[in-house]
């Protein structure tokens, strides 16, 4: 094992350059991890790659970060000079091993901003990085910032296509394209969330983020709200004890009551067709006093969407009490999807509470 400064340099200079090798070799990585080997048993790289996934061997960590810390602290001091691919490539190895270093990030904005770096690949390692530190607070901070950072780009092109210059692509197409990158976005940012939940319980930064998402990328898009809570449920029901999921399900149930308090249409839009619909929704024959009829009118449809949506989770909470008695995370969530404080709204249209109603599923 190498001893001397000379040596440690030599050695750690071929581990990062191993590193940047691999992930240029083997762009589909999908998880890092460290390797648990107290010293070098073998004259061999202590980078290893198995079927997508990286290792790194622990012994050579203590020679490692140091080293990449040190070289870029000296280089944010301008005492080292450091070209934009070896940053690169130094940031990189060290957010992997500590992504909670603040420094690293910051100096991978300033490499994004002047266009030395794609966006996505900033969002590639930052999804690396929660793999191995799921809650890293950090890397989900930095994650939003790319998010931004994208978004800001859409706008910018946005307002392009609303210019009468000529462009490759017609504006319809362009505004597809940017459409179906957006989704794929939104797509991403969910199953990235739901990996570091699974790997980290109440995962707090994780849900944070992924309600950041909705909020930024998705605002009153109910399909993909109806959607996630559809997803989540499943989820929930593997984590009882989870507080963060639940707390999820309670966001998605107030946005999507806000969104269907301020447009008529919006419960058509949610399943896709007025026949799919009409199929799903409990009719006015469903509701206990059997007094108000909801058919026709496009208030009652959104009232009943309401109570659909009520119904599913309070029928959710009544089986996973039965299957798990005495999971406090389920009581509370169970009060609070009964609280009519939830939607406010209903109370102001119709007079009276939604605890008035009870819904039979149709």
């Amino acid at each position: 094992m190498a001893e001397s400064k000379e040596e440690v340099d030599v050695l750690v200079q071929r581990v990062v350059k191993d590193i940047s090798s691999a992930f240029k070799r083997h762009p589909n990585i999908d998880e890092i991890g460290l390797i648990q080997c107290p010293e070098a048993r073998y004259n061999r790289s202590p980078i290893v790659l198995v079927e997508n996934k990286l290792g790194v061997e622990s012994w050579c960590v203590k020679f490692l970060l140091p080293y990449v810390h040190n070289k870029l602290l000296l280089y944010r001091q301008r005492k080292h000079w450091l070209d934009r691919e070896a940053l690169v490539d130094i940031t990189c190895t060290l957010l992997l091993l500590n992504p909670d270093f603040t420094t690293a990030w910051n100096v991978r904005k300033e490499l994004l901003q002047c266009g030395a770096l794609n966006p996505e690949r900033d969002l590639y390692l930052s999804k690396l990085a929660l793999t191995k530190f799921p809650k890293s607070p950090e890397t989900w901070i930095h994650r939003r910032w790319v998010l931004q950072h994208i978004l800001d780009q859409f706008s910018s092109v946005a307002q392009m296509t609303e210019q009468p210059v000529e462009s490759e692509h017609p504006d319809a197409e362009r505004t597809l394209l940017l459409s179906n990158h957006l989704n794929r976005l939104i797509h991403q940012e969910m199953k990235v969330c739901s990996d570091a939940a699974c790997r980290y319980p109440s995962n707090y930064n994780a849900w944070s983020h992924r309600i950041w998402v909705l909020q930024h990328m998705a605002k009153g898009n109910i399909k993909v709200f109806h959607d996630e809570l559809s997803s989540v449920h499943p989820w929930v029901s593997m984590h009882v004890s989870d507080h963060s999921g639940f707390h999820y399900c309670q966001f998605l149930l107030k946005e999507l009551i806000t969104e269907f308090s301020q447009s008529s249409s919006s419960a058509s839009t949610i399943f896709g067709s007025s026949q799919h619909w009409t199929s799903t929704v409990p009719s006015s024959s469903h509701l206990a006093n059997g007094e108000r009829s909801l058919d026709y009118s496009p208030s009652g449809e959104r009232f009943a969407t309401v109570l659909q949506l009520f119904y599913q989770e309070t029928e959710l909470c009544s089986d996973l009490i039965q299957t798990f008695p005495g999971h406090e995370t389920l009581w509370s969530h169970s009060c609070t999807g009964e609280d009519c404080s939830l939607c406010p709204w209903t109370q102001m249209e119709y007079g009276e509470p939604l605890h008035g109603h009870r819904v039979e599923p149709s």
